[in-house]
Parts: C-alpha cells; sequence; structure tokens
C-alpha cells in the first residue's frame, strides 16, 4: 500500500502529479490507456492497480515513476472525486498479476 504525501499541479488541468510515501517502481511504468493495463508483457506488479484506477478512479492514463506517479482525467471530471479514489485504492491496493504459467 502507498500514501500519497501531496498532489502537485501539472502545466496540464487534467493531469496531477501525486508524491508517494515510498517507491512504487524503479523505472517509468506507463499505463497511456486502459488497454495498456490488459496487454500481454504489462508489468504485473502495476498492472492490477493500473485497471482499478482506469475503472474506479476513471483515470484516462498514468505513469508511475520512483516516489511518484502522474494521473490523468477527463476533462469533464472533477478532481475532488478523482483524488478521493486515489487515495482509496493506492491505500488498498489489488495483489499483483500471478506470473504466466511457464510450464509445457
Amino acid at each position: 500500500a502507498w500514501r500519497i504525501t501531496c498532489f502537485e499541479d501539472t502545466p496540464n488541468p487534467d493531469a496531477v502529479k501525486c508524491r508517494l510515501d515510498r517507491r512504487i517502481s524503479d523505472g517509468p511504468v506507463s499505463f497511456r490507456r486502459p488497454e495498456d493495463a490488459e496487454a500481454p508483457g504489462a508489468d504485473p506488479r502495476l498492472a492490477p492497480l493500473a485497471r482499478v484506477l482506469f475503472t474506479e478512479a476513471g483515470l484516462t492514463s498514468v505513469l508511475f515513476l520512483g516516489d511518484w506517479m502522474t494521473v490523468n482525467k477527463p476533462p469533464t471530471t472533477r478532481w475532488a472525486s478523482v483524488r478521493r479514489a486515489v487515495i482509496r485504492l493506492l491505500a488498498d491496493p489489488p495483489p499483483p498479476a500471478s506470473p504466466p504459467d511457464a510450464s509445457p
């Protein structure tokens, strides 16, 4: 689980940077659209979290990097509801995806 320590505005009014209490990834992991979280080869640790951020927080894209993440929302969605959902989902994230079965 992660806790957001602060939200930072970005030049894009539909994007916000979320500073986290600890690292979420070692390198950049981007989900530019919901389908990216379902794609073969998607990061098995972060794809389940991205999936719920898309479906339950209504995000349009997510970028994880180090101890922060940037989230984008549709222009018609209000930030208050998105922020509440992101806080809740990070506090109780889904488990990582199981690795594909490598047996023949």
